[in-house]
């Protein structure tokens, strides 16, 4: 039974994920750091939870000491968060904005990786690493501006996982980028008054589905969950 690690799990794209990799036999390990009644829902035989942080060392050294040395096969690092965009706007942006959305969207998924690199390396290849980005994080991209906090975290998330996958790529690890469009989560409230907004399930189909048809020869690009290549 292969072996999955997927974080922001008590809501949205990532419980919804959980659910598809718990239907097709995977054995889940489902995080979220709230423990709320949509993780705890999650919980059964096929699939542990726990509460993790990925913002702080210690919370993630935890979960490291709860897996153990089990291979990991799919890792993908869901969670994420977005300051009320009239805050991180040119006039209002501010250090504590800047920081906590670096912690959660950019910072905290390499930690993870970090941390559970040699448990992805003990699975058989090829073993896969996924991150949700946004396409706002692109530069080449950038016709719009604003969300100044938001959009520089996605883009460091982008240029670190871009980097693992080159080092990585020698051993066997497909590492995929990936941008899961308007959908319709508690990320921002506001976009589930766009016409072409998605829910969960659909984003979440769509991108496990990118992740598990990219190959070697695809490593450390950027797709979107309908699996066209976006620009960095």
């Amino acid at each position: 039974m292969p072996t999955a690690v997927l974080t922001g799990c008590n809501s949205g794209i990532g419980n919804r994920w959980a659910k598809i990799l718990i239907k097709e036999g995977y054995k889940v390990y489902a995080l979220d750091m709230t423990e709320g009644d949509a993780l705890k829902a999650l919980a059964g035989d096929k699939c542990k939870i726990a509460q993790v942080d990925v913002t702080k060392p210690d919370s993630i050294a935890k979960f490291k000491q709860l897996i153990g040395d089990e291979p990991v096969d799919v890792l993908v690092n869901i969670a994420g968060i977005m300051i009320d965009p009239k805050l991180d706007t040119r006039e209002t942006v501010n250090l504590e904005v800047m920081q906590k959305s670096f912690a959660v969207n950019a910072y905290g998924p390499v930690l993870l990786t970090q941390a559970l690199l040699p448990n992805v390396l003990k699975a058989p290849a090829p073993r896969r690493i996924g991150v949700i980005s946004s396409r706002v994080g692109s530069i080449a991209d950038n016709s719009s501006g604003t969300m100044y906090a938001y959009r520089a975290s996605k883009g460091a998330v982008n240029n670190f996982f871009k980097t693992f996958a080159v080092e990585l790529k020698e051993d066997d690890v497909i590492v995929t980028m990936l941008h899961p469009g308007f959908t319709n989560t508690n990320l921002n409230p506001d976009i589930a008054k766009i016409p072409e907004v998605v829910e969960p399930e659909v984003a979440a189909a769509g991108l496990w589905k990118v992740v598990r048809e990219t190959t070697m020869e695809n490593t450390g690009k950027f797709w979107h969950r309908e699996g066209h290549e976006l620009l960095f």
